[in-house]
């Protein structure tokens, strides 16, 4: 009598058999276990869950942005209301910032830097408009120098990554 034929897929790999015939869906993990939430599992959930997570993120990086500013404003030994004043921005509203309330500008930021005397680019890269670019002790100088403007220290910082582009660019 000849031996029984155990299923074999494509790929020449012998398949388990199902636990219980009629019962194959491999997405089943545990047959007989029910849906509690009437059948609405799947893509639906996924999406809400992505929407969540993004929700937290922009939360998070408001409270980050806005506790960063407080601790600089601190340590720069500014008031909220005088910080609000130099920034041209409301003191309620600078509040709401700092406490993560409120995700602010790029604007906004450029002008909390400015009453904070720290480069916009610092702030824009806490607040996750810019990517941090690797440390460089030339740059980090320009950033840290008190007797230029803002305006002065992006233009230095742009001529000096154009020369180093092109001089990349010719090792090349």
């Amino acid at each position: 009598m000849p031996e029984p034929v155990e299923p074999v897929d494509g790929e020449g790999d012998v398949q388990a058999p199902a636990e219980h015939p009629g019962d194959e869906d491999p997405g089943d993990e545990h047959p007989g276990d029910e849906d509690t939430d009437g059948g609405a599992s799947g893509p639906v959930e996924t999406v809400e869950a992505v929407a969540t997570a993004a929700q937290d993120a922009v939360a998070t990086a408001a409270q980050d942005i806005g506790g960063f500013i407080r601790t600089q404003r601190m340590a720069a030994e500014v008031s909220l209301r005088q910080l609000a004043e130099r920034a041209g921005v409301s003191n309620p509203y600078l509040s709401q910032i700092e406490r993560g309330l409120r995700k602010p500008s790029a604007d906004v930021l450029a002008q909390i830097a400015k009453g904070l005397r720290l480069s916009a680019e610092v702030l824009y890269v806490r607040a996750g408009i810019l990517e941090e670019r690797p440390a460089s002790p030339v740059r980090d100088a320009l950033l840290a120098d008190d007797s230029i403007s803002e305006r002065q220290k992006q233009m230095l910082l742009e001529i000096y990554e154009s020369f180093r582009k092109e001089n990349t660019d010719v090792k090349e």
